[in-house]
């Protein structure tokens, strides 16, 4: 069987998987959905969702520095990665214990070919299928910012790192109809408070991850920006594109309500 990932590469295997290894949080979790229990052997230390595979499932280490020794003592026969959470040289590594299968999703519908794609290698399309219906009708119900608003958003402190215009945060930014003011730049820049302040933004959003921004730091960057709508978020809902896409539409419906109420 030949399949492809979305890096374009052909993923060959004799049989389904039955030994997977996921170093991915969002993936992790949708993999869960899919209804996979016993083929998911191994997981990461930030795979947090399900509660009980983080108890229970061998951690083989963080997202960007795997134990390479325990993936091959596991014995996978498919790991399932990503272009931006893992290193390229790790993942290459990995290629000699195991097919690897990496995702690259920059937008929603490149969250639903993932979904598509790892349903397919995994034997569940219909469960994929599925969700992916039930994501997509979700999204209809999605309630746009009543005006624009100019948002920074941050994902990193010491130094400060936003969001580019080529991430998925991005695309999610423009659907709730939230306007990144760095979306001209690639990636995830560093930048400083004077570049924040000539962006002028009507609000400041802290994620939760991969930085924990805290109520302290709100009352920090208040300070340098008294006039500035300043609120944490969770980065669950802005940057994990699997499953629990289908929570994360009545959580930007409560957000752009609460937003509307504060800048009125």
């Amino acid at each position: 069987m030949v399949f492809q990932d979305q890096l374009n590469r052909e993923i060959k295997l004799t049989d389904f998987p039955k030994r997977i290894i996921s170093l991915v949080p969002s993936q992790t979790e949708l993999l869960y959905d899919l209804g996979l229990e016993d083929e998911v052997i191994g997981i990461t230390k930030f795979c947090i969702h399900p509660t009980k595979w983080f108890k229970f499932k061998k951690r083989i280490g963080g997202t960007k520095n795997i134990d390479i020794e325990l993936v091959r003592e596991l014995k996978p026969n498919l790991i399932i990665a990503n272009k931006e959470e893992n290193t390229k040289e790790q993942i290459e590594q990995l290629f000699a214990i195991a097919p690897v299968w990496t995702s690259d999703v920059n937008c929603l519908s490149g969250a639903f070919d993932m979904i598509e794609k790892i349903g397919a290698i995994t034997n569940k399309v219909e469960s994929a299928t599925n969700l992916n219906t039930e994501i997509q009708q979700s999204f209809q119900h999605l309630k746009k910012a009543e005006k624009p608003k100019n948002i920074c958003y941050l994902i990193w402190q010491n130094p400060y790192m936003t969001i580019g215009g080529d991430t998925f945060i991005n695309d999610i930014l423009q659907r709730c109809g939230l306007k990144n003011v760095f979306s001209d730049t690639k990636r995830y820049p560093i930048i400083t408070i004077q570049e924040m302040k000539d962006a002028n933004p009507e609000i400041i959003l802290l994620s939760s991850e991969p930085y924990p921004f805290k109520a302290k730091h709100i009352d920090a960057l208040q300070l340098q920006f008294p006039n500035t709508n300043i609120k944490l978020v969770d980065g669950e809902m802005f940057s994990w594109y699997g499953s629990r896409l289908l929570k994360s539409v009545n959580y930007f419906n409560s957000l752009l309500k609460e937003i509307s109420l504060e800048t009125c």
